[in-house]
C-alpha cells in the first residue's frame, strides 16, 4: 500500500510526517507500506527547511536525504490513500483524481470528528516547528492505527 502526504511546499510538514509514518510502520512491522510526500507548491530538488532538519534530527530522525517534489496526477494516481495537511491541498488532490483516497490527515485520524489542518511552521521559530513535530506525530500514529484496523492481514485471518 502506498501513502502519499502532502503539504504546500513538501519541505516541513509533509517530509515530517512521513518519516514519522515510516518509523511507525517498522515498529509495527508493516512492511508493506510504501510511504512519500509531496508538495503542491513545491520546488523540485529542495531540501527540507532547517526547522524541519532540527526538529527531526532532536527526535532521532534524518531528514537529510530529502528533496522536495511537486505534487502530480501520476503521484495522486499512484498512492492508496492521499492524507493532507490543510483544506487548499485537498482541494488540489481532488482536482489531481484523488477522489475516494484523499483525506485531510487530521480528519482521517480522527475518524470524521477533526477537520482542522496541521499549522504550517515555515517561517517561525524553533519552537513552532516541535510544536508542529508533535502534533504530526500524534495524528500519524492514529491514522495508522485506522489503517491498521481497516486491513485484512497477509494471512486473511
Amino acid at each position: 500500500m502506498r501513502i502519499l502526504f502532502v503539504c504546500t511546499g513538501n519541505t516541513c510538514r509533509s517530509p515530517m510526517a512521513a518519516s514519522i509514518a515510516r518509523e511507525v510502520a517498522a515498529e509495527r512491522g508493516l512492511t508493506d507500506l510504501e510511504i512519500e510526500s509531496a508538495g503542491t507548491g513545491a520546488y523540485d530538488g529542495t531540501g527540507a527547511s532547517d526547522g524541519a532538519l532540527l526538529v527531526a534530527m532532536e527526535r532521532g530522525r534524518d531528514l537529510s536525504e530529502h528533496r522536495a517534489r511537486q505534487l502530480t496526477r501520476a503521484l495522486v494516481d499512484s498512492a492508496d490513500l492521499v492524507l493532507v495537511m490543510g483544506d487548499r491541498h485537498l482541494q488540489r488532490v481532488m482536482e489531481l483524481g484523488g477522489d475516494g483516497k484523499a483525506y485531510l490527515l487530521t480528519d482521517y485520524a480522527s475518524h470524521g470528528g477533526d477537520v482542522h489542518g496541521v499549522t504550517d511552521p515555515f517561517g517561525g521559530d524553533l519552537e513552532t516547528y516541535r510544536v508542529t513535530y508533535d502534533e504530526l506525530e500524534q495524528v500519524v500514529r492514529r491514522a495508522l492505527d485506522r489503517l491498521t484496523s481497516n486491513r485484512t492481514p497477509p494471512d486473511g485471518r
